[in-house]
């Protein structure tokens, strides 16, 4: 808390707000007091200038283009670690030693198994259902098989939640999946690391055994380790309003699941790969993009500008490399990346984008890269919610172990009727 404060003056009132102080980023005015003080709210849609809580899980500069878990860059965790070393990190403050991450592996590896029950739950669901509609009620249905130990107050449980769902959640992916396109489902083989295991219970089929192809493997864990958690974001900002009722870790990650599924959020990537498919060939790329610029037109470019990046999302700069390696290695030549390249080129010289600093985002390019690896579409947002339970399941362990916890209750501006008389039917 910084002694440093600041004068409010309304028509009526003056009150002096404190500061707070971070150890990282801008200063926050400390606004709790203002209504008891003025008989005023703050007024700030979608929540663009609020800090809602504390935190010391990752940090973002969106005008450096900063992204830092636990003190952490991107770049190095990308280039060095691997992601269940990262969900140790964002779990647990700090990275690994050589004996504490064989632990968390072997812990992980044991709870990969669904309840058998959950194949009869996911046959309730029509052949043709989104992966991510399975998804998020299968992993609300956790709650139902483990009810006897989610006591939130309890360290053990809360880890043990983390555990169970860090590991079930490519289980449920898969099973999902394969249940969509009328596969057998595959139980996870726990002789593979955690990666190779998800591709397994994908892609193999009982007459062909699959041959884990380990340059899509190493592309799947950095988009795993890049997609792991992002701050405050849309989807962890639903896990902590849930949790913060106290709902069960499994019942707020799903709330996580159902947030992550909008077109502006985790749906990106696949909104981009349609966008890409829309244009059709590069010769159509410069009309694309200045149908793009007329507000009327109704046409936007997917996958360009972040809501907290003012420069280059500093993943994009790490999948851009990725997504030519990857594409190389595995002699893909689609179509889709000749578009992706041309349109990059031509909306980074285009005076409106940089006036706007509109860069390619991470999602400009995952998509592209989950298609190389022959990841469905439908699956594209799943894929994000495997990667992104590390954080959200870490955010609802840290909201739960720092004191002074409260329920989410944002205020509003009412533009409603005032009061009126009730009149009966026949006098309307």
């Amino acid at each position: 808390m910084s002694n440093s404060n600041v004068t409010l003056t309304t028509p009526d009132h003056s009150v002096s707000l404190p500061l707070v102080e971070g150890s990282q980023g801008p200063s926050c005015v400390d606004i709790a007091s203002l209504y008891r003080e003025t008989g005023h709210f703050t007024f700030d849609p979608g929540f663009a200038a609020t800090a809602a809580c504390k935190s010391a899980i990752t940090f973002i500069d969106g005008e450096k283009g900063v992204l830092l878990y636990r003190g952490y860059p991107i770049e190095q965790l990308a280039e060095q670690s691997r992601f269940l070393e990262v969900a140790y990190l964002l779990l647990e403050g700090e990275l690994p030693t050589a004996e504490q991450m064989h632990a968390f592996e072997d812990q992980i590896t044991h709870h990969t198994m669904m309840h058998e029950s959950v194949k009869n739950f996911l046959h309730g669901f029509h052949y043709d259902a989104h992966p991510m509609a399975m998804l998020c009620a299968s992993v609300a249905s956790l709650s139902a098989f483990y009810h006897d130990t989610t006591d939130n107050e309890d360290p053990a449980q809360r880890k043990l939640a983390a555990i169970r769902l860090i590991a079930k959640m490519p289980t449920l992916a898969a099973a999902a999946y394969r249940y969509s396109i009328g596969w057998p489902i595959r139980y996870p083989r726990n002789n593979l690391e955690y990666v190779d295991r998800f591709l397994h219970m994908m892609f193999e089929v009982p007459s062909e055994p699959l041959k884990i192809n380990a340059v899509a493997a190493k592309a799947l864990d950095l988009l795993f380790i890049l997609h792991a958690d992002h701050e405050q974001n849309a989807s962890t900002s639903t896990v902590r309003l849930v949790g913060s009722t106290g709902a069960n870790p499994y019942a707020s990650v799903a709330a996580g699941i159902a947030a992550l599924w909008g077109p502006a959020h985790g749906g990106a990537n696949e909104a981009v790969l349609k966008m890409l498919t829309e244009i059709g060939t590069p010769a159509n790329v410069s009309k694309a993009v200045e149908r793009a610029k007329d507000k009327n037109s109704g046409f936007r470019l997917m996958g360009f500008g972040h809501r907290v990046y003012k420069n280059f999302d500093p993943r994009a700069k790490i999948i851009r490399a990725t997504c030519h390696e990857v594409l190389d290695k595995l002699g893909v030549n689609d179509p889709l990346l000749d578009i992706a390249m041309k349109l990059e080129e031509v909306a980074l010289k285009d005076d409106y984008f940089i006036e706007h600093k509109l860069y390619p985002n991470v999602d400009f390019y995952s998509g592209i890269i989950y298609k190389a690896l022959k990841i469905p579409t439908e699956m594209f947002t799943v894929m994000f919610a495997i990667a992104r339970t590390a954080g959200w399941i870490s955010h609802w362990i840290e909201q739960h172990e720092m004191p002074g916890g409260r329920i989410g209750r944002p205020r509003q501006v009412y533009v409603g009727a005032t009061p009126r008389e009730y009149k009966a039917i026949e006098n309307r």
